[in-house]
This record gives C-alpha cells, structure tokens and sequence, in this order.
C-alpha cells in the first residue's frame, strides 16, 4: 500500500486538475480511492474531493498546488 491516497469520485473535473497536477509535480505514488459506491466515504469526503491523505491521517484538501503538495509529501 502506498503512503498516500487520493480520494475522488467518478466524473470529477476537479480530481482530474488534482491528478494532473500531481503528475506535473511528480508527486511519489499514491493509490486513487473513489468514494462513490461507499456511504461512510461519501459522507466524509463527498464535498471535499479530491482529498490527498498521508499514511499519518493528515489531509490536503483541494484546491493545493505544485508546492503544497511537495510539502504535504515531506
């Protein structure tokens, strides 16, 4: 399992920009959670994707930059 999580739901134009921004940071992997079909997901995250969580429970929630996500990954 990796150290971070991105939690986002299907059809999310915003968890798109995350993911591209991630990919232009070359932020370390990271496994992609979609909360859809999850009610305790959805009620925790559904006004808040996308969400990136580290392995510590501590949370970046969009909108974040290149920068922040660096520092959210140190």
């Amino acid at each position: 399992m990796s150290v971070f999580i991105l939690f986002q739901r299907d059809d999310c134009h915003l968890c798109d920009q995350a993911l591209a921004l991630l990919a232009e940071a070359r932020f370390p992997e990271f496994d992609s959670v979609w909360i859809d079909d999850d009610e305790a997901l959805e009620a925790r995250y559904g006004t808040r994707v996308p969400v990136l969580r580290r392995s510590d429970g501590a949370e970046l929630d969009w909108p974040f930059d290149a920068a922040a996500a660096s520092a959210f990954a140190t």
